[in-house]
C-alpha cells in the first residue's frame, strides 16, 4: 500500500465507512424474489437483481420455472445477452426464425442466448419442474413476445462445438 493511499484511508470518517453498510453487498433471499417482471406465457420469472431492487447498473438476474411438459411462448430479449443456468430438470431449447434448431441442457449446464434470437424454452421432463437461474446483460428485463411464428415440425439438433472442446 502506498503512503498516499494509507494516509487517505486514515482520513476517512466513521460515516464514510458506514456508506458500505447500505451501499455494499446485498443478499436477496430466495423466498423474496419479485414476480413483478416481464413474463412470457408458459413460464414464471422472478427478479432477484435489477435496478429497482438493488440499483444494478449493468445486469439483471432472477429465476425461471417451467412446469412438467410445458413450453413457453416464443420470445427474444432485444439487445440483451442472456445466460441460463439449469438448476433442476431437463431444458430443451428451440430457436431460430421457425424454431428450426434444438438443443438440450441439464442440471449444471449453462445456456447462452445472443441478442434478438427468437427462442422457446421447453421442460422436457414429464414429471419434474424445470428450474433455472437467469442473468441478462442489462438492469431491466427486456422481453419481446412473438406470436406469429410457424415452427418447423422436426427441428435440427445442434451440438455446439467451441474452439477448445470438441463434441464427443
Amino acid at each position: 500500500m502506498s503512503a498516499d493511499h494509507h494516509h487517505e484511508h486514515d482520513d476517512h470518517s466513521h460515516h464514510e465507512h458506514e456508506h458500505w453498510k447500505h451501499e455494499g453487498v446485498r443478499v436477496i433471499k430466495g423466498d423474496q424474489l419479485d414476480a413483478n417482471t416481464a413474463q412470457t406465457p408458459g413460464m414464471f420469472r422472478q427478479a432477484a437483481i435489477n435496478h429497482a431492487r438493488v440499483g444494478a447498473q449493468k445486469i439483471w438476474a432472477g429465476t425461471v420455472s417451467i412446469q412438467p411438459n410445458a413450453k413457453t411462448g416464443v420470445h427474444h430479449h432485444g439487445e440483451l445477452e442472456s445466460v441460463i443456468y439449469v438448476v433442476r430438470g431437463k431444458a430443451r431449447m428451440r430457436w431460430g426464425d421457425h424454431l428450426e434448431y434444438v438443443a438440450e441442457a441439464g442440471p449444471g449446464d449453462f445456456i447462452y442466448v445472443p441478442p434478438f434470437v427468437p427462442h422457446q424454452e421447453i421442460n422436457a421432463s414429464p414429471d419434474e419442474p424445470l428450474e433455472c437461474v437467469l442473468v441478462r446483460s442489462d438492469n431491466e428485463a427486456v422481453v419481446v413476445n412473438i406470436t406469429d411464428v410457424d415452427p418447423v415440425e422436426q427441428p435440427e439438433e445442434v451440438y455446439w462445438v467451441d474452439p477448445i472442446h470438441k463434441h464427443p
